[in-house]
């Protein structure tokens, strides 16, 4: 493009200049956009710049969704969307290339093409970028490795090329010619004679070549030849841009005035059909750049150099009010691009930064963009240390380098004595595993050793090695080697091994058996687990937001309200919070907060689990304060942090909200009070590198008190001064929450160091009283009374513990607090009511820790003590006991090992203490929040729906369901994310992740009276998650039928459609229904097996295979389904048949015997068939054939 001609403002972009700019703040550049950014010598930012923070953005409107800075100070001179990835390339008048990756602009390469002159045009290739500078070709891959150069002569002046296939390319410029290069050879193959000199811009069509010049006329030339067919003289003075698509053609440019060149505000438009132009269309902006930006309709997008663009059809009336705005740093726009899928516009300006516009919050850049390769992080900088007494470890993890001298290895021959290694035994894993063929076995890789690398023992230290030798019980810790590594086996990462059945065949009974409910981890996101029991175990919160119900979709309250109601169901099997999660990950301050992870991230363990999880209880309190808040008044969002205005409205705001006041004292003297409530403190470690003792309730209290020098606003001083800003408790929460912030070396030994003072001075106390375990225990035994428990603790529970079972805090007349340690003579007596005023005392409820394990990428527990009503309801006895919580393994566990931290893998995150007697302070019975009225008839979601569509009646007043009733029930799924799974060695697959499926489709019938059969719930559900595979095969649900723009289904959001299942499983009826396990788990429900009616079990024999419910319709009520697709109607319908035809059988299950015979000739007749159903033409129905005698007769 010819710069020169549309600005002459543009001159002091020279290239001479911009090598020799100083590293100091231009003054038309923001400051905002320098923070932390450091300018070399050059003056190029050393790293890209979010301008601004993201916008919300409207669907199918162009807003800004980020900035960046490429090179502070240096114009943008070209931009291009990469035709193969997902990135935006940048190229600037200094030479310099820059990539960003993805919507969110992350830089992603950036290096230097050309040392003097500007990158003029980019193109992307399969294999790499092509740049254009002045008069030189460069070829690079993404990452900045040069492919070719190629150098033009001296003389040329470059402005444009054009790839007219794979390897062929033309260059034009401001010569009397065009050059053709082959790509493959990078050499010359024509030179292509142009009449008219200047090509600055090309573009191809399937019939012409277009080169605009810079006379301001558009040449139209053969595909073949060249050779000029058409000319269109667009502007008498230069040409700016123009643009191709379908039979038009549209130019923008300058027009000769008496004072000189000024740019045109009428577009020129040509229809390639006739070769003629038709009516010039006026525009309100100064055209610098237009592109077509075909969606719906032939779009044109006009920019102008300072900022303003606007849409208009080429063949209309420009519209003023359809300009926008972009708002660039520098005074002028320089280059503008349209991504190939039409989602993205980006900007660049005359300072250097870049401007990404959009039509929706994550766009995609092509519509089949391929996966973008990212460099490996470097290891030089973070190599890690040394043990010289690990024998295990491979000395070449240090580079070395190569050297002539001596070595300290080097020990002459008289001092050293060979001595002979003896291979190691086979890993027992590995014998155990191995399935011999012939003289061969074979076996899976149980990845215990890193590849090529065997490590080896001296015999002095053989027999260490061998007592390792056992092999660990499976699954838990089966992949690994237990010497390596010392966490404890019930603290080690879970996993589900999956098989041809899923998950019918996982023994949960093995890890978990109590009567309490664990938490499934397969799902994205679910390292909040042990979060979501500690809250559940809190009786309050649990009763309280069990009560709670709103109308919004993605209410946190509501979902875990349900989970809370699934988990007191369950008698000892595990739950999923899978809706829970998918509200969880449609928040925006989630996401914005850094809480949802990539499934690879969570897999690998890349993110920091113990600051992930002390931000998502900070955010998930703070949510649910604003989610209980807002049925009261409705309020916008306050942020995450852990300070709002206002608590009296909210439960959780009651429970767990600490009114403080906060002073702020600037050295004039002048003192500034500020009110404010805050629901969780973070512990603020002190300074001490002397191993000083400090108990807990120090540190606690310095965290809660917090004083810390810092700059701040004084209206006294009307500017920023030093001030000291204390912080006094006012009034103190029932709940206190405490985030450890363990985050460094420097805590973790801290924590380390206050343990081992506290382990002497307990011996020291103790005196000749301390046993170790087995002793103690004996002792314990023999004393017979609770009162013994506390008077021979051994050295196991001794050590490892800084943190107390109880805190004592007081608060004082002149608005101080004391806090310090507290230990009764009883721990599991009565709490004891409060001594007087302001006098509390607190109990460790329960602790959150993060597990170190290099292998598994660590994971995060819960310590828990369940108190007695939840004994009473799930186990009949009342008492309090301690509880492991790790995922779906649950343990009963000692109270000392709750508050032991083995800081080498055992790390503190969370803190829940509570006061005593609170759960007297409360009203803790749990009303059913959901009504009748969620049957009734509701509005669909899509906006075409009908009532010709309608394929269910509401149920009227007269026909509520009552306890027992018979409800057919079925439901349709899609796929979200496909199965993740690996070929053994052997053949055999192994599932590592299962499918995540969501329900699409629920469909309940009525079981009795005169409507029977007739469906009252038919709810197509909208979904905002991608689906991957609609199943339309096996689910009938069609592309289309869950979006509410397009779809003509009854369309209901999951929240809506849940109530209603919920409300039935409440009042007692009786689903009926083949394969409701699944369907259950899916919608992710828990239904008590006496309300479940299950036709695949009616119709099963012990140690046989499952029948589908197309052969038991076909075999028993001579009816075909599910021909092409399956339809929920048809087959709750059908189930409904089958139970009724089961009762008739089975004389309502009082002869069994009779009933047997009918299952055994069901399963005779379904061998002989392959349990395919015959085609029409073929066999006719069982009922016609003397194998279904024996059936009539009974």
């Amino acid at each position: 493009m010819n710069f020169e001609s549309l600005d002459p403002g543009l001159a002091e972009f020279a290239p001479a200049m911009h090598s020799a700019l100083d590293p100091v703040l231009d003054a038309h550049l923001n400051p905002n956009l320098l923070q932390n950014v450091e300018l070399d010598p050059e003056g190029v930012a050393l790293e890209a710049l979010p301008v601004q923070e993201s916008v919300h953005i409207m669907e199918g409107v162009y807003s800004e969704l980020h900035s960046v800075v490429a090179e502070v100070g240096v114009p943008v001179s070209v931009s291009h969307f990469d035709l193969h990835e997902e990135m935006l390339w940048v190229g600037s008048h200094g030479g310099h290339a820059t990539s960003f990756f993805g919507p969110a602009l992350e830089r992603y390469s950036s290096f230097q093409v050309n040392g003097s002159d500007d990158i003029r045009q980019i193109q992307s290739l399969e294999n790499g970028i092509l740049f254009l500078t002045k008069n030189n070709l460069k070829y690079m891959a993404r990452g900045g490795l040069i492919i070719f150069d190629y150098l033009l002569d001296e003389s040329e002046d470059m402005h444009s090329l054009l790839l007219t296939d794979s390897s062929t390319l033309l260059v034009g410029g401001l010569q009397n010619h065009v050059l053709e290069i082959d790509l493959n050879t990078v050499q010359e193959t024509q030179k292509y004679a142009v009449e008219i000199p200047g090509v600055t811009i090309m573009r191809q069509t399937n019939r012409f070549f277009f080169c605009g010049h810079t006379s301001g006329k558009v040449s139209l030339r053969d595909l073949r030849s060249f050779k000029v067919e058409h000319e269109f003289d667009a502007f008498s003075g230069s040409l700016s841009d123009f643009d191709v698509h379908g039979n038009l053609l549209a130019a923008c440019g300058f027009s000769s005035r008496l004072t000189g060149l000024a740019c045109d505000r009428f577009l020129k438009v040509y229809d390639l059909r006739m070769m003629r132009a038709i009516t010039p269309l006026q525009v309100h902006v100064d055209p610098a750049f237009l592109r077509f930006i075909p969606t719906y309709t032939s779009r044109l997008a006009i920019i102008s150099q300072s900022g303003q663009c606007q849409f208009c059809e080429p063949t209309g009336l420009a519209n003023p009010a359809d300009i926008f705005h972009v708002n660039p740093v520098g005074p002028l726009l320089m280059t503008f691009d349209v991504s190939a899928s039409k989602q993205a516009l980006a900007f660049g300006d005359s300072e250097g930064c870049v401007h990404l516009w959009t039509d929706s919050p994550e766009p995609s850049f092509n519509p089949y963009s391929r996966e973008t390769e990212f460099a490996l992080p470097c290891l030089v900088d973070s190599l890690p240390p040394l043990d010289w007494s690990q024998d295990l470890l491979p000395l070449s993890l240090i580079p070395v380098p190569l050297t002539s001298d001596t070595l300290l290895s080097d020990w002459p021959a008289a001092n050293s004595i060979p001595a002979p290694r003896r291979a190691p035994p086979v890993d027992a894993e590995i014998l155990r595993t191995m399935k011999k063929v012939g003289f061969i076995g074979y076996a899976p890789n149980p990845r215990t050793r890193l590849r090529n690398q065997i490590p080896y023992r001296l015999k002095e230290s053989d027999s260490e090695f061998d007592s390792f030798s056992q092999v660990t019980e499976s699954p838990i810790g089966r992949e690994e080697e237990p010497h390596l590594h010392m966490v404890s086996k019930k603290y080690r990462k879970v996993t589900i091994k999956y098989s041809k059945l899923g998950l019918e065949d996982f023994d949960f009974k093995h890890y978990n058996k109590t009567l309490f409910a664990g938490l499934e981890p397969h799902i994205p996101n679910a390292y909040c687990n042990c979060m979501i029991q500690v809250l559940y175990f809190l009786e309050p919160v649990r009763c309280l937001i069990q009560n709670h119900l709103c109308q919004k979709e993605f209410c946190l309250a509501c979902e875990l309200g349900f989970l809370f109601h699934m988990l007191d169901l369950s008698r000892g099997d595990p739950c999923q919070g899978s809706n829970f999660l998918r509200a969880f990950r449609t928040i925006p301050e989630a996401s914005a907060l850094g809480l949802i992870l990539a499934d690879s991230d969570e897999a690998s363990g890349k993110g920091n689990l113990a600051r992930l999880i002390q931000r998502w209880n900070r955010f998930i309190l703070t949510q649910l304060h604003q989610d209980m808040q807002e049925l009261e008044v409705p309020q916008a969002y306050r942020g995450a942090g852990g300070s709002f205005c206002s608590s009296g409205d909210s439960i959780i705001g009651q429970l767990f909200s600490c009114e403080v006041e906060n002073c702020s004292l600037c050295r004039c003297g002048s003192e500034t009070v500020r009110a404010s409530s805050t629901l969780l403190f973070t512990l603020s470690y002190p300074e001490d590198k002397t191993g000083k003792n400090f108990d807990f309730a120090q540190v606690l209290k310095r965290s809660m008190c917090l004083e810390q020098n810092t700059q701040a606003w004084c209206d006294n001083c009307e500017k920023y001064q030093p001030t000291i800003q204390t912080r006094n408790i006012r009034h103190l929460p029932d709940i206190l929450v405490i985030n450890c912030e363990v985050n460094s070396s420097k805590e973790a030994d801290f924590w380390r160091i206050q343990a081992e003072v506290a382990f002497k001075m307990a011996i020291k106390k103790h005196g000749g009283e301390i046993k170790n375990k087995e002793f103690a225990l004996a002792d314990r035994k023999e004393l017979g009374s609770p009162e013994g428990l506390l008077l021979c603790p051994s050295i196991e529970e001794l050590k490892n513990v800084w943190l107390p079972f109880s805190i004592r805090m007081k608060m004082t007349k002149n608005k101080g607090l004391d806090v310090c340690n507290w230990t009764d003579g009883d721990e599991w007596g009565p709490a004891r009511a409060e001594e007087e005023h302001g006098v509390y005392v607190y109990d460790l409820m329960a602790t959150v820790v993060h597990i170190l394990d290099s292998r598994t990428g660590g994971s995060l527990v819960a310590h828990i003590k369940v108190g007695e009503t939840y004994h009473q309801r799930k186990e009949g006895v009342t008492h309090q006991q301690w509880y492991l919580f790790n995922d779906f393994l649950i343990e009963p566990i000692d109270k000392h090992e709750a508050v032991q931290f083995d800081m080498n893998w055992k790390v503190p995150a969370i803190l829940y203490y509570v006061k005593r007697n609170l759960n007297s302070r409360y009203n803790l019975n749990i009303k059913n929040p959901i009504e009748a009225s969620v049957l009734m008839a509701e509005a669909s979601l899509a906006r075409k729906q009908r009532k010709t569509h309608t394929t269910f009646i509401p149920l009227m007043l007269n026909e509520m369901p009552q306890v027992g009733d018979l409800v057919g029930l079925d439901a349709e799924f899609v796929t979200l994310n496909e199965e993740e799974a690996e070929l053994r060695s052997d053949g055999t697959k192994s599932t590592i992740k299962p499918s995540q499926m969501s329900v699409a489709r629920i469909t309940c019938v009525r079981g009795q009276g005169p409507n029977e059969g007739i469906p009252f719930i038919d709810d197509y559900i909208s979904t905002q998650e991608q689906v991957v595979d609609y199943l339309t095969q096996y689910s009938g649900i069609k592309p289309g039928d869950l979006d509410a723009k397009i779809s003509s289904k009854h369309l209901t959001t999951l929240k809506s459609t849940y109530l209603k299942l919920r409300f039935l499983i409440d009042i007692g009826v009786k689903f009926v229904g083949h394969g409701l396990q699944k369907d259950f788990r899916v919608i992710n429900l828990m239904v008590p097996k006496d309300q479940v009616l299950d036709t695949v079990y009616l119709f099963h024999m012990p140690r046989k295979r499952m029948i589908s419910l197309r052969f038991l319709a076909w075999y028993f009520l001579d009816l075909k389904i599910q021909g092409e697709t399956h339809d929920s109607i048809e087959d709750a319908r059908t189930a409904l048949q089958l139970y009724r035809k089961y009762l008739e059988l089975s004389k309502n299950g009082t002869e069994p015997e009779s009933f047997h015979k009918v299952l055994k000739s069901l399963y005779e007749k379904g061998r002989k068939m392959d349990w395919k159903v015959p085609e029409p033409e073929s066999q006719t129905s069982p009922k016609n054939a003397a194998v279904f005698s024996s059936v009539l007769a009974l």
